[in-house]
C-alpha cells in the first residue's frame, strides 16, 4: 500500500501526516508513506484543496483533516479492496 500526503508545507499539512504514520502504527499496518510538495505532481493527482491523502493512485480526502478513526476506516477499506 502506498500513502501519500498531499500539501503545500502547512502545519495542517504535517499534521495530517502524523497522523496518517500514528493511524497506521495502530492498526498494525506497514505501508509507504510520502509527503509530497511537488505542486506539478500535486496537480497531476487532480485534487481541488489541500491538505489530500490518496491511497494507491486514489485520492481518498482533501481540504480537511480527518479524524484518526477515519484514516484508519479508509486504509481497512482499501486493504479489503486488494
Amino acid at each position: 500500500m502506498e500513502i501519500k500526503v498531499l500539501g503545500v508545507g502547512c502545519p495542517r499539512c504535517h499534521q495530517l501526516l502524523m497522523e496518517v504514520i500514528n493511524a497506521l502504527a495502530e492498526l498494525d499496518l506497514t505501508a509507504g508513506v510520502d509527503m509530497v510538495e511537488d505542486r506539478q505532481v500535486i496537480s497531476s493527482c487532480n485534487v481541488k484543496s489541500l491538505p489530500a491523502i490518496v491511497i494507491d493512485g486514489k485520492v481518498k480526502t482533501e481540504g480537511k483533516v480527518p479524524e484518526r478513526k477515519e484514516i484508519k476506516k479508509l486504509i481497512l477499506e482499501e486493504c479489503k479492496l486488494k
